[in-house]
């Protein structure tokens, strides 16, 4: 009973943690145009491409170059990150796999 109680306690106490993660941060300064990125062909059969995307590191857009990857199972789906504006400024939406 002692260990169900602690883990309902603990699970209460980082759920607005989680909800913050959720949100991200917003940029009030749009994103840079994407950079081209030229890249050769796959390192391995099936591999995907991960492209490139500028994030916000407190204080301005840094590039994030992209590259291979093998997805994690058969037919799945790399969504990549991309910005959004949303109501006060920019938040980016982190690239996962569908």
């Amino acid at each position: 009973m002692k260990k169900t109680v602690l883990a309902f306690l603990l699970a209460l106490s980082l759920a607005p943690a989680a909800a913050l993660a959720q949100v991200g941060v917003v940029v009030r300064v749009g994103p840079p145009a994407p950079i081209v990125e030229h890249y050769g062909p796959p390192p391995h059969p099936g591999y995907v491409w991960f492209a490139g995307y500028h994030r916000w590191d407190g204080a301005r857009y840094v590039w994030v170059h992209g590259y291979w990857v093998r997805p994690p199972r058969p037919g799945a789906v790399w969504v990549a990150h991309h910005w959004v504006h949303r109501h006060d400024g920019w938040v980016l939406i982190e690239g996962h796999w569908r």
